[in-house]
């Protein structure tokens, strides 16, 4: 069996449980174009048998992404799933719509950004989520430079601090990174 099928990836699983899954079925060699988080919900392009061949080709590409932030809370590792390690009031004005879309769009343009610490990035070989679940910092966690092509904000939801927005970006962008970096504005 050769070709690209197009998972819509739940919540709760891998990008590697999916490929894992694919695997048992078809008994082909798979792959997939891109990981997705753990929490994240979106497409997984799986490359199964000669498709896998064409990563290298889908992998390239720009990213859309339809993301929820909340604001007033800061994870150990910027998502849901993390222990809240600090809490900041949220003021009415911060989520003035005018504010939120300043913000938003002074993150346009290219930008060197740190990926988060709960990453597949290899360093000295090893992952880094691999040194945040035994509580090490590498050394040097190098910044890589990104670029944010759109970002629109969708809506905001004031009860629950939430603020909701469409960002288009390159390769390589991490939403956790830029969601702090949002917040920190």
């Amino acid at each position: 069996m050769n070709g690209i099928i197009i998972i819509n990836k739940p919540k709760g699983y891998t990008s590697h449980d999916i490929v894992y899954k694919i695997k048992k079925l078809s008994n082909e060699k798979v792959g997939h174009t891109g990981t997705l988080d753990p929490m994240a919900q979106g497409v997984l392009p799986i490359l199964i048998g000669k498709a896998t061949q064409c990563s290298k080709y889908l992998i390239n590409h720009d990213k859309i992404y339809k993301v929820e932030l909340e604001l007033g809370k800061q994870t150990d590792t910027a998502d849901i799933e993390g222990k809240i390690i600090k809490e900041e009031a949220v003021t009415k004005e911060i989520l003035e719509e005018k504010n939120v879309e300043k913000t938003l769009k002074s993150m346009l343009g290219k930008q060197n950004q740190i990926p988060p610490i709960y990453s597949a990035i290899k360093v000295n070989g090893k992952k880094l989520y691999e040194y945040a679940r035994k509580g090490q910092v590498p050394e040097e966690i190098k910044a890589r430079e990104i670029e944010i092509y759109e970002i629109d904000l969708n809506r905001i939801d004031e009860n629950k601090n939430i603020i909701e927005f469409t960002v288009k970006c390159s390769k390589g962008t991490y939403i956790r990174s830029l969601c702090e970096d949002i917040a920190s504005k």
